[in-house]
């Protein structure tokens, strides 16, 4: 499994400011990519609004996973879990095989 390097509330915002900046959005930037850096900031709150909807899975997601763990890692990318901006762990993937959610080496 991946795991990303950005926070997500930054990359929701980001998403967001992509949607209105570029052309593929609702914007009007061909090329947003410099536009979205120095906009995301302000759709932070948004990405925050976003992410406080997802703290408790729906009934699809609750059948796919773990909805307890889920809303822990959401509250904790809040920063409403205890520990969430301790130094995170080493993560070691799976080996090879084993994990049925990738395929591949």
């Amino acid at each position: 499994m991946d795991i990303s390097h950005t926070e997500v509330i930054e990359r929701i915002a980001r998403v967001l400011a992509g949607r209105r900046l570029s052309i593929n959005g609702s914007g009007s930037h061909a090329s947003a990519a410099i536009e979205v850096d120095h906009a995301w900031r302000d759709f932070r709150d948004d990405a925050i609004a976003v992410l406080r909807t997802l703290r408790e899975p729906d009934a699809i997601m609750a059948r796919a996973g773990d909805a307890a763990i889920w809303e822990k890692m959401v509250l904790a990318a809040l920063g409403e879990c205890e520990g969430a901006h301790a130094a995170p762990e080493p993560f070691d993937p799976p080996p090879a095989g084993t994990d049925p959610f990738h395929e591949g080496p």
